[in-house]
């Protein structure tokens, strides 16, 4: 802690795993567009990355979260295994979910990441299953469900929200603001004051707090999880951020104004105004660059060995796989 009272080994921490997340998803695109490696859409969260490295700094190993299509940052900062990460999203052996789950369904059961989720909003009412699993229990452990803007417009949203706050599950609700749903700016197809206003309709506590400043999330999530570890009622947290790069690592983004997302690289990115905060408090230029200079190497290393292990024998494709038959003849 400084004379200031900036916890400066937190601080770093934070900077440090957001460092990591750009530069896996920086390899990711590069794998997707450069090289051919991957099948289907990666989903960046360049931009986005203190929503994840501030909320998933206050989890435990054993807390739950379940996140969106948008979500390696937020398994990474759980404490997922980068190169299993990489694995999966290139389909090879070894991956988080043995190469079947790719980018928007990659999930690490070991520390407690139960899934990404290609349909927008589904992974609310999951989550809202396993917190009333949890409750159910008497287990100790909370559940974080981080969806996006456009989520709350989907029915799931009300359903998953009411439940929880019916049961008063043990559940933070994060709303992972970027500002845009696909190609629609969110905001001129929301009607009402947004996704904090109706939270608060169901009786929820809600927060709102700037989604690039590392350090706030964290303090928000802070108060958040120890109210939820004391037994407290589910909670919503509105984290504005932005995205900076299309939908998809392919998509152009033709439809921002021109310029926007210069602007909020030059004035709004999460890692430089952590780097500032940190040089503030002390932090040597030498450190900071050290810190990125290991986040890349790390990535770089990780998507050359990601590229380099082979594909899943054609033996485990029906492995993990659930059949009772015809549901058809089961149910009726």
């Amino acid at each position: 802690m400084t004379s200031a009272g900036h916890n400066f080994e937190r601080g770093r921490l934070l900077l440090q795993m957001m460092e990591r997340i750009r530069a896996f998803e920086e390899q990711a695109c590069l794998a997707a567009e450069r090289d051919k490696l991957v099948l289907g859409a990666i989903h960046p969260s360049i931009g986005q990355e203190a929503v994840a490295a501030g909320i998933m700094h206050n989890l435990t190993r054993e807390d739950i979260l379940l996140s969106t299509h948008r979500g390696h940052g937020h398994t990474l900062a759980k404490g997922a295994d980068s190169l299993a990460m990489m694995r999966e999203l290139l389909g090879r052996e070894g991956g988080c979910c043995g190469g079947k789950g790719g980018s928007m369904h990659i999930a690490d059961f070991s520390v407690g990441m139960l899934g990404a989720n290609g349909v927008v909003a589904a992974n609310i009412t999951i989550a809202a299953g396993a917190a009333h699993a949890i409750r159910l229990k008497g287990d100790k452990r909370i559940v974080v469900d981080i969806f996006g803007d456009g989520a709350v417009n989907r029915g799931p949203f009300l359903e998953g929200l009411n439940w929880a706050a019916v049961f008063k599950l043990p559940i933070l609700f994060v709303c992972e603001d970027n500002q845009y749903s696909a190609t629609t700016r969110t905001s001129s197809m929301t009607a009402g004051e947004g996704a904090g206003a109706r939270a608060v309709a169901l009786g929820m506590r809600s927060t709102t707090v700037d989604g690039n400043d590392v350090e706030a999330v964290a303090d928000s999530m802070a108060g958040i999880t120890a109210r939820l570890r004391a037994g407290g009622p589910p909670e919503f947290l509105h984290a504005i951020t932005y995205r900076r790069t299309g939908h998809t690592s392919f998509d152009p983004a033709v439809y921002r104004p021109k310029g926007e997302p210069e602007i909020e690289e030059k004035k709004n990115d999460p890692i430089a105004r952590q780097q500032a905060v940190l040089i503030a408090a002390g932090m040597t230029e030498a450190d900071m660059r050290s810190l990125h200079a290991d986040a890349q190497a790390e990535m770089v290393e990780v998507l050359k060995k990601a590229a380099a292990t082979a594909f899943p024998d054609n033996s485990t494709a029906f492995m993990d796989v659930q059949d009772i038959g015809s549901p058809a003849l089961e149910a009726f």
